[in-house]
């Protein structure tokens, strides 16, 4: 099911899931080549978001997050391919943020580094 906005279908080719959510490792920005992904707060955590109008479904993104927190279809996940798509204009103009170091331990309980 598409992510809708505005009453709009829209297209979510990958998809931060809340996986991120008070995680965080931002180490998917840097091989962006379209500078797509946004950092923000999300329920008072951080998080980032695929921003879908502006992504070009590369997937050069998948592989880097420590933690697999971006799938590939909204499919996968689509609550929050919808969240991605909702948060898309407040994330837009927000400053990049540092990288946290793949190695570091998850913060949340369940999440496990499956992309070292």
């Amino acid at each position: 099911m598409p992510a809708m906005r505005r009453g709009k279908e829209l297209f979510v080719p990958y998809v931060i899931t809340e996986k991120c959510l008070g995680e965080r490792y931002a180490t998917c920005v840097s091989v962006c080549p379209v500078d797509c992904i946004k950092p923000g707060e999300y329920r008072g955590e951080e998080f980032m978001i695929i921003e879908p109008d502006v992504c070009i479904d590369c997937g050069l993104c998948l592989p880097e997050c420590p933690i697999g927190a971006i799938v590939e279809t909204e499919d996968e996940d689509p609550e929050w391919a919808a969240i991605n798509a909702e948060l898309t204009p407040a994330f837009h103009d927000n400053p990049p943020v540092p990288e946290r170091p793949r190695n570091d331990p998850p913060r949340k309980p369940g999440n496990t580094i499956v992309n070292p």
